[in-house]
């Protein structure tokens, strides 16, 4: 990006550069705000809004649910097989289902549906987002007295939360049922030990970091392609270009991992 700012010297660019990852950091978390205040004002759900929630709800969660819980179902046999087999192996097979639910359900399949959610759907709204204000419709809403923000961004918003949290919640549940088949089979034996293993992993700490986690992934994942399309000038230089949105996201999601492991492991 420094590279991109000709005729100046090098602090320059660098002060230039700072800048508008400044700028951009603060417009992401100015619209949280924003959005966070929209949702919970009553009258951010008039009919008009209550009509465009329903539909982003169902087109962003509804054609994505089956596929992507039948690929956490085949990562999570693939990968139960792979673990319980290596484990069987090195004599540790009673580690083997533990291991199955720290990695799958506490870190994999989270940052798998948000990332999923992301791609299928709030990238692609956040171009929308962008596509939107400078084709003047943001300006058309403000003259019949519509808030642009309320209108079109807030049911995408909470879209995109809600799809990723769904798709985490239902593939962890499914996750957690193929790993008792996988290692016990068709039959009840082994539910008493898989129980307790299972409230050993999902101490109250870690249960609030894995609930933490998902929500702070899903607002991610719905927050800063809204912000980058909504502020978007088409130009890759410019702080909330879809290149420099796409980087931010990644980014975040990249601390909120890490600071998910940190609370788990430290």
């Amino acid at each position: 990006m420094i590279s991109r700012l000709p005729g100046f010297s090098l602090p320059e660019r660098v002060l230039n550069t700072v800048r508008r990852w400044a700028v951009a950091w603060w417009r992401i978390l100015y619209l949280g705000a924003v959005v966070l205040v929209l949702v919970l004002s009553p009258s951010s759900y008039g009919k008009g809004t209550r009509k465009a929630l329903a539909r982003h709800l169902y087109l962003d969660t509804a054609p994505v649910l089956l596929g992507f819980t039948v690929l956490a179902a085949l990562i999570s046999l693939v990968l139960t097989r792979i673990v319980v087999v290596t484990a069987l192996s090195y004599g540790l097979s009673r580690y083997a289902l533990e291991m199955v639910i720290r990695v799958l359900v506490l870190e994999l399949i989270p940052l798998t549906a948000a990332l999923f959610v992301a791609m299928r759907c709030t990238i692609p709204n956040g171009t929308q987002m962008s596509r939107l204000r400078q084709s003047g419709r943001f300006e058309q809403l403000r003259r019949h007295g519509s808030d642009p923000v309320r209108v079109e961004l807030l049911p995408r918003v909470i879209a995109g939360v809600f799809a990723s949290i769904t798709l985490a919640a239902l593939s962890c549940v499914v996750a957690l049922v193929l790993a008792y088949l996988g290692v016990y089979g068709f039959n009840l034996a082994g539910l008493p030990s898989y129980t307790r293993m299972f409230g050993q992993v999902f101490s109250p700490s870690v249960t609030m970091v894995f609930a933490l986690k998902t929500v702070f992934f899903s607002l991610a994942v719905a927050l800063i392609p809204m912000a980058a399309g909504l502020h978007d000038t088409g130009e890759r230089s410019q702080p909330d270009s879809e290149l420099g949105g796409l980087a931010r996201m990644f980014a975040v999601l990249l601390l909120i991992e890490v600071a998910s492991l940190m609370g788990n492991y430290y």
